[in-house]
């Protein structure tokens, strides 16, 4: 038999209008524009323009802020910047046109400006193309390319021969060895860049200097990746000596020579190259004679409003008396897309509200950095310092430390850059551990490169410094910077 029972629970749920902040908030600000014309194509009650009775009463929220050194609440709003206004006739030249996207229609204040874009082929379309030019019949040339696509990017082939020679069988039914596919290899690895097809490091330093004019310099170099490769790896200078039987600059000249060869032949072809993206700042500080001052960036402030059209809409059909069924479904529908804009709208200006406070709140910490741009001056910062400073959650804080970025009069920087622990000191002060690693690597920079310091050298360096730091922490900070150990920076 079963029983009815009760149970009194109490849950935490997100409402919609949360939800939409929260994603909102977490969106950078090359995104806003694409996020909100999305919105204004797919509600109609939405539109372009400031509200004209809401901005007689409201204040401007583009704002901006000036701190002096010793004050944490002195805002001053400075006048209205003439060219970040935005003309909203000039986007609607044509009914299609969508939020403030470049080429909407003519614009005669615009001059047509093209981006040239690099032609530029793959690694794999580059061989393909060379093979066509080779000595090889059709089951070679089918080997060939199916050695090709077997390439990592970097122009290695990591995959087995065996492997090779079962996908062959399998995909062509070419039935194929271990010896035949590395008599075609031997083919591909003579096309360029030169070290393609390598599948060790060796082979593909030894492939480079084989196709080299044969001199003095080149002979000893095959000598020492051929004889001596593990000591070349570890930097074991005198060995090599001793087994090439040369002398300090003949291994200077040979060491110079490898220097220059290419690690990564597949990296060197154009399509392969890696693109670093432009990183839109969302914030502006501006130092004035010591007085530091906030921007919001432009496009985080968009210009949106409720339709007036919509709202008399809604007002006209609640005054309606006879109320039928399709009418009762139409006021549904104003409502929402009404209510929907009025959301949206005040996720925006709630978002803005919450990127100037966090912004605030991290200049006003790492004030002295933002004066002259030292990373010295950085001060230990973590997500709870600055939550606990605007009365915001940690989660909301870095929803905007990880996806936002500042320029400054030094360059922009992501905001995460100024968080970080803090390293105590013999005085009892907590230091960044950025300035810690600022310090770590000026002593490698400046270290004897025929005798590179050790972690524990070092770290004994460090404590003389004044900072108290464990030698595995050391280690730690210097493989974070991408600096070798000690070994490794050995020169001759």
């Amino acid at each position: 038999m079963q029983k009815l029972s009760l149970k009194q629970s109490l849950t935490q749920k997100l409402s919609p209008q949360q939800i939409q902040f929260i994603k909102l908030l977490q969106v950078p600000t090359a995104e806003l524009e694409s996020r909100i014309e999305k919105e204004l194509e797919d509600n109609p009650a939405l539109e372009e323009g400031a509200d004209q009775e809401e901005f007689a009463e409201e204040p401007s929220q583009d704002d901006t802020q000036d701190y002096d050194e010793g004050g944490d609440d002195d805002y001053v709003e400075p006048a209205a910047n003439s060219e970040d206004e935005i003309d909203i006739g000039d986007y609607y030249q044509e009914d299609y046109s969508g939020y403030k996207m470049r080429g909407d229609g003519p614009n005669p204040d615009e001059d047509d400006k093209v981006i040239p874009i690099e032609a530029a082929s793959s690694l794999l379309e580059r061989m393909e193309n060379q093979i066509g030019f080779q000595e090889l019949d059709e089951r070679g040339q089918s080997i060939a390319k199916q050695i090709i696509g077997s390439l990592d990017t970097d122009g290695y082939l990591r995959r087995d021969l065996d492997a090779i020679s079962n996908d062959l069988a399998f995909s062509q039914g070419i039935e194929t060895s271990a010896d035949e596919i590395e008599e075609i290899l031997k083919v591909v690895q003579d096309l360029d860049p030169p070290g393609v097809g390598a599948r060790t490091l060796k082979e593909c330093l030894l492939i480079q200097l084989y196709r080299m004019d044969p001199d003095p310099v080149v002979r000893k170099a095959i000598d020492l990746l051929e004889y001596c490769f593990n000591e070349f790896t570890k930097k074991h200078y005198e060995k090599i000596e001793k087994k090439l039987n040369i002398d300090d600059e003949e291994l200077k000249e040979v060491m110079s020579l490898i220097t220059k060869l290419n690690p990564k032949p597949g990296g060197s072809t154009s399509a392969n190259k890696e693109v670093n993206p432009y990183l839109m700042p969302d914030f502006i500080v501006n130092n004035d004679n010591g007085q530091l001052e906030i921007q919001l960036n432009s496009k985080n402030a968009p210009e949106l409003k409720v339709s007036r059209s919509y709202a008399d809409m809604l007002d006209a059909y609640d005054k309606d008396k006879g109320k039928n069924k399709e009418l009762k479904k139409t006021v549904s529908f104003v409502k929402q897309k009404l209510d929907s804009a009025k959301w949206f709208i005040d996720a925006i200006k709630q978002r803005q509200d919450t990127l100037l406070k966090t912004m605030r709140a991290i200049v006003e910490l790492q004030y002295d950095f933002f004066l002259e741009g030292d990373e010295a001056d950085l001060r230990p910062m973590i997500l709870k310092d600055v939550a606990e400073k605007i009365g915001m959650d940690i989660s909301t804080v870095s929803r905007v430390a990880n996806s936002k970025a500042v320029q400054t009069e030094f360059g922009i920087f992501p905001l995460k850059f100024f968080f970080s622990e803090g390293i105590a000191t013999e005085s009892g002060e907590d230091v960044s551990n950025k300035e810690v690693k600022q310090a770590l690597k000026k002593l490698i920079e400046e270290e004897d490169k025929h005798k590179p310091l050790s972690d524990d050298k070092l770290e004994k360096l460090l404590k003389d410094e004044g900072y108290l730091i464990a030698r595995r922490t050391v280690a730690k900070y210097r493989e974070q910077m991408g600096l070798p150990v000690a070994r490794l920076r050995k020169e001759i």
